[in-house]
């Protein structure tokens, strides 16, 4: 006969699987808007939430009216004729946003089975309900906009905001299978909280690199690949360089974690980050002296929101006071079974 604290644990176990599942689709949305952004792809519908007036985009220009050009030619950003691939890969990005829609929608639902154990889980699936709802709606305003820089700054950030609600979730649930003492946390975690903001600083600066580099394509086009990075601004020279800082913030941050934590879990997170910002760098580089490759661009994004995350998850493992409340409950449960 199986027990009730069995079924807790599998529901439980469900609800992690559900909320990792929403994560990675959040990070794959990312990515696909990183792929619409390197691609110049974010006009590929010039309409909202139809494309070009249909549900279902066309793949030839003989199913758009003949004069296309003249309800859309405002919008289109140059794109004179027809251009599927970037439809589609626009369109894709739109589908994935659905998609994490319904995921946070059905993590918070899920969430309600915390609500007499740990209020704070449906707190965390609630605001990411409220933020991913508004971030659709602010997708929308980015066509609308006709690709305002300030608009696509804002999509991001509020992406960030997401992903930060689901890590806080997905920790919070799943806080008493980590193993960490609160003994000499706070100052690795205030350093740590210095890195996170510092980085998400680096990340809104090379949105505004992206958004000079898009006004010299525009200018010079897609010939002169090999001359972008020469005709950027001091904010491209400000963001390579600062990637230093962040390196040696990183290293700082790594080096007392092992000494906080030596063979636990929180080492293999902590080597994972350090791996990231290698690589991070490493996509920087390839950028700045091989010609801005299109792939480089969605890979350096996505790896910038990967870091972000698990600074963000490290720092919620070493506030243990707080985190630790909702587990306490289980922890009880555990010690009767």
């Amino acid at each position: 006969m199986i027990s009730s604290n069995s079924l807790i644990d599998k529901k439980e176990q469900r609800f992690r699987s559900l909320v990792s599942l929403t994560i990675v689709v959040i990070y794959l949305l990312i990515l696909a808007g990183g792929i619409v952004r390197g691609t110049g792809s974010g006009m590929g519908c010039p309409d909202w939430p139809k494309c070009f007036g249909r549900w279902v985009p066309p793949t030839e220009i003989s199913q758009l009216p003949a004069n296309y050009q003249e309800i859309y030619g405002a919008k289109l950003k140059g794109e004179v004729l027809f251009n599927p691939v970037k439809t589609w890969i626009e369109y894709t990005n739109r589908l994935l946003g659905v998609l994490s829609g319904f995921l946070v929608f059905a993590t918070l639902l899920a969430s309600l089975s915390y609500l007499r154990k740990d209020k704070a889980i449906v707190w965390g699936s609630f605001a990411a309900f409220l933020l991913i709802g508004l971030n659709g709606w602010l997708g929308s305003r980015v066509v609308a906009s006709e690709l305002a820089q300030y608009v696509i700054t804002l999509h991001l950030l509020l992406a960030i905001l997401v992903v930060f609600a689901l890590l806080f979730v997905w920790v919070k649930s799943r806080y008493s299978h980590w193993a960490i003492g609160s003994e000499g946390t706070s100052k690795v975690r205030f350093l740590l909280i210095i890195t996170l903001i510092l980085t998400l600083g680096q990340i809104i600066l090379g949105a505004q690199v992206r958004d000079v580099l898009d006004s010299v394509v525009r200018r010079i086009g897609y010939g002169e690949r090999d001359n972008w990075i020469s005709q950027l601004d001091w904010r491209f020279y400000i963001h390579r360089s600062f990637s230093i800082v962040i390196l040696a913030l990183h290293s700082s941050v790594i080096y007392q974690l092992r000494t906080l934590n030596k063979k636990g879990q929180l080492v293999k997170l902590t080597n994972i980050l350090i791996g990231l910002v290698v690589i991070e760098i490493g996509t920087g580089v390839i950028m700045a002296y091989l010609g801005v490759p299109a792939f480089a661009q969605p890979i350096h994004l996505v790896l910038a929101i990967l870091i972000i995350g698990f600074q963000f998850s490290i720092s919620l493992l070493l506030t243990p006071k707080f985190m630790a409340t909702g587990s306490l409950n289980q922890a009880t449960r555990l010690v009767k079974a």
